[in-house]
């Protein structure tokens, strides 16, 4: 019993870490945000302490019901940062990019 709840406050603790680990994108220079979505094809950075959302490099990282938009994002060196694009379902046309 004294294992079982020392693995699951390691495993808690270990998540909790991760979800800090987000990179938050109003803190760093525009080129390096879009470094980080180009070259992972898809990044979950933070845009405040409790909230994130989820950039795309094109539409290969979404859905197949999703489209693409482009997002703009202010960086620590740019009011509106072009990092890549949002996946999202409805109005959009689901098979253009």
């Amino acid at each position: 019993m004294k294992k079982l709840v020392l693995a699951l406050a390691l495993i808690a603790s270990v998540s909790e870490v991760r979800a800090q680990q987000r990179p938050f994108y109003p803190g760093l220079p525009c080129r390096q945000v879009q470094q980080i979505v180009a070259a992972n094809g898809a990044a979950v950075i933070s845009t405040g302490q409790f909230t994130y959302d989820r950039y795309v490099r094109d539409r290969s990282f979404c859905e197949i019901n999703e489209s693409i938009e482009p997002v703009w994002v202010p960086s620590l060196d740019t009011p509106q940062c072009p990092v890549g694009y949002r996946c999202r379902t409805g109005r959009y046309n689901t098979f253009s990019d």
